[in-house]
């Protein structure tokens, strides 16, 4: 996510990135294009990895990434609501991992 402009999410594999959105108005709609670009290329999102270059503002974000299939999550953390979206991590029974880094970029 760090080489992406503006709510970036990036899906990930152990050895490749499977799907980026970014440029959107919300991380949601990033991931959908993400998604959308991973499955225009017949890539599978079960059990990815999903970056995003800012916090997560919302749960919206992490259900649509647990939604498409990823099991682990990484992200900057700092949101008012970060006690929300590790609830939404825990439901879905996805790892998440705070790095305390913003990437984000204009």
């Amino acid at each position: 996510a760090r080489h992406v402009k503006s709510n970036a999410i990036v899906f990930t594999s152990r050895d490749r990135i499977l799907g980026v959105g970014a440029g959107q108005m919300s991380r949601v709609d990033s991931a959908k294009i993400a998604v959308m670009r991973a499955q225009t290329h017949g890539l599978d999102l079960r059990g990815s990895v999903v970056a995003s270059d800012a916090f997560y503002p919302f749960r919206d974000g992490v259900d649509a990434a647990a939604e498409a299939g990823a099991k682990a999550v990484i992200q900057p953390g700092g949101s008012i609501k970060d006690e929300e979206v590790i609830a939404a991590a825990n439901e879905h029974g996805m790892a998440m991992i705070f790095t305390g880094m913003r990437h984000f970029r204009h």
